[in-house]
């Protein structure tokens, strides 16, 4: 039995050239469906995320858990970062409270150990005597001047800024805004109100 298909003359070299260009351009209609349906999995993973395992969170950030207690404003268990100094503890615990006793204050520069109780004292105050607080935000330069920490120059710049931004909100942006170390803030903040 004879076939009717007949080959054109010349077939192998026509072979030998399409067969490479087919083949090249099947590998790039691949290589662009799978970058299409890689980046169209990618859009919907970001519209649903999936929900996080417990197991599998990231570990809490490295730093030093101490224990900050007596005359704070908020004491209990905090972290602070490893080099911390016992000002950091004081100031995560919100500061020291208007009894705390200043003549008898831990050492604020120490440096801070993992485990380590920060114990602020507090001061024996007899029934007369009482702590007076300069408000921020109607004090005079000279008034300014008498809370520990102030320099004229400080208390000038407290005037300034409540004069063009209309007054203090918090006292922590003597820090914030000021610049105020925190070892001069955490003494200060017990003779300042709003």
């Amino acid at each position: 039995m004879r076939s009717h298909l007949r080959l054109i003359p010349g077939w192998k070299q026509v072979l030998l050239l399409a067969a490479p260009i087919t083949l090249a351009g099947g590998a790039l209609a691949g290589a662009y469906l799978y970058a299409s349906s890689v980046s169209a999995a990618g859009a919907a993973a970001a519209n649903h995320p999936v929900p996080a395992n417990p197991s599998l969170d990231v570990p809490p950030p490295a730093g030093l858990l101490v224990d900050v207690s007596g005359a704070v404003a908020n004491p209990g268990l905090y972290r602070v970062p490893r080099g911390g100094r016992v000002y950091d503890a004081i100031a995560a615990a919100g500061g020291l409270s208007p009894d705390a006793d200043l003549t008898k204050l831990p050492n604020l520069a120490g440096r801070l150990t993992d485990g380590e109780q920060v114990k602020v004292a507090y001061a024996k105050t007899t029934s007369g005597s009482v702590v007076t607080r300069t408000n921020l935000n109607s004090a005079t330069l000279e008034e300014l001047v008498t809370v520990p920490g102030f320099t004229e120059a400080f208390a000038q710049d407290v005037i300034d800024y409540r004069t063009n931004f209309g007054g203090f909100q918090n006292t922590r942006e003597l820090v914030d805004i000021l610049g105020m170390s925190e070892a001069d803030y955490v003494i200060a903040r017990r003779y300042l109100t709003l």
